[in-house]
């Protein structure tokens, strides 16, 4: 692989236009993988970053998200970070002219699942020592389709956006009604 490593390089001076797939934008990352989706892949829908704050914050999530989760675990993919507004609607099954809120859009998620990594303990790994977050939900985490269930999801707000939440929830199945809820906490279902 080639490209440039831009791991060090100040948020500020990056600018979408002027990268390349292949550089490094932290130091376990190259910018493609911020946006690898197999949806958009299969039904051949565009996700690039949009504009330099989208990259920023997709950079900046990279950086103190994704490298310390890859330097604790190993190689992975996110299943998600950036996703296009076009991605989302094809996801979530939406009409053209719906707009999603998902941080995803804007840089600030990610999606992980790591093989062998039972999904709730990596979310109460990533609770309990990343630096800063402003959510990490362990979703669809079901007990019953075995310990790799669901996913976790993990987002954080890029510098001058405010303070991060530091929320941690779950997206799981309510006992009652059989729908998916979210409850306060790490669990494996909503009581």
């Amino acid at each position: 692989m080639t490209g440039r490593d831009l791991s060090a390089t100040p948020l500020a001076q990056l600018r979408i236009a002027e990268l390349e797939p292949q550089d490094r934008i932290a130091k376990h990352f190259r910018l493609y993988e911020l946006t690898v989706s197999e949806t958009a892949e299969r039904q051949r829908i565009a996700n690039r970053i949009p504009d330099d704050k989208v990259l920023r914050s997709a950079v900046h999530l990279a950086r103190q998200v994704l490298d310390p989760i890859r330097e604790a675990f190993g190689g992975f993919t996110p299943n998600s970070v950036y996703r296009s507004q076009a991605l989302e609607r094809a996801l979530k099954g939406k009409p053209a002219s719906w707009l999603s809120t998902s941080q995803h859009t804007e840089g600030r998620a990610c999606d992980v699942e790591i093989v062998a990594r039972p999904t709730l303990e990596l979310a109460r790994w990533a609770s309990t020592t990343l630096a800063d977050f402003d959510q990490i939900i362990c979703e669809c985490y079901d007990p019953r389709k075995g310990p790799n269930s669901g996913w976790v999801h993990v987002s954080l707000l890029p510098p001058g956006a405010g303070r991060n939440r530091r929320q941690v929830l779950s997206y799981v199945v309510d006992q009652r009604s059989g729908r998916l809820v979210y409850v306060s906490g790490l669990q494996a279902s909503a009581a």
